[in-house]
């Protein structure tokens, strides 16, 4: 990756591991020729400067979607809170400004897409094919879920299905995400492939 996008995603707010990001970034150059890359749950920036860096570099694009308003974990009072991205006046979280800061920054702008708006919105009207989803929104069993309805079955076939935060500990993170990872297993629609620390991949079956 250029050295403008890996500053920029090592400036960002965000959980993802640089060991992750490399892995994301190597299949998004290695499938954005499939179709259009999906990111669910963009947050401030960080995964998406690995997977736009990868999407722009093979020719192809990503789109982000996430409604801004953080996860139930980014609330006023709960662990994950951040007072940086708290917008008083909606009294409200809003990670929005961020992640468009964090796209100039990285030099993304021309070669992604922010879609607005809750998952089960976009979901309900999608019909395009993806050559990757990235799924890393909300950690409630009921948001990873809609995530992974609404749009593992428009992965192509030789496509991917990555999901972060995956911990077989339910002492060590939130189950919701390894739930979704495990339902994909079951579907026989996908097959595993190695995994890099919390980060799940699955391929979509011919």
């Amino acid at each position: 990756m250029d050295a403008r996008t890996l500053a920029a995603a090592r400036a960002c707010k965000g959980f993802l591991d640089e060991a992750e990001g490399l892995r994301l970034h190597e299949l998004a150059c290695a499938h954005a020729g499939l179709g259009p890359i999906l990111e669910i749950g963009s947050y401030c920036g960080k995964s998406t400067c690995w997977l736009g860096a990868g999407a722009r570099d093979s020719g192809g694009l990503l789109l982000c979607l996430d409604h801004h308003r953080g996860s139930e974990e980014h609330q006023l009072g709960e662990g994950y809170h951040d007072p940086d991205l708290f917008d008083a006046a909606a009294s409200r979280v809003d990670s929005l400004p961020f992640l468009r800061r964090t796209l100039h920054e990285a030099g993304l702008e021309d070669s992604t897409v922010l879609l607005v708006a809750p998952t089960s919105r976009v979901a309900a009207f999608w019909t395009t094919p993806l050559g990757m989803v990235f799924i890393d929104g909300g950690h409630s069993l009921a948001a990873a879920r809609a995530d992974y309805a609404g749009f593992a079955h428009h992965v192509v076939a030789g496509g991917i299905l990555a999901i972060h935060d995956l911990f077989p500990d339910p002492a060590h993170g939130g189950q919701a995400p390894i739930t979704i990872y495990r339902e994909a297993i079951a579907s026989g629609l996908f097959d595993e492939l190695p995994a890099t620390k919390t980060l799940g991949v699955l391929r979509r079956r011919a």
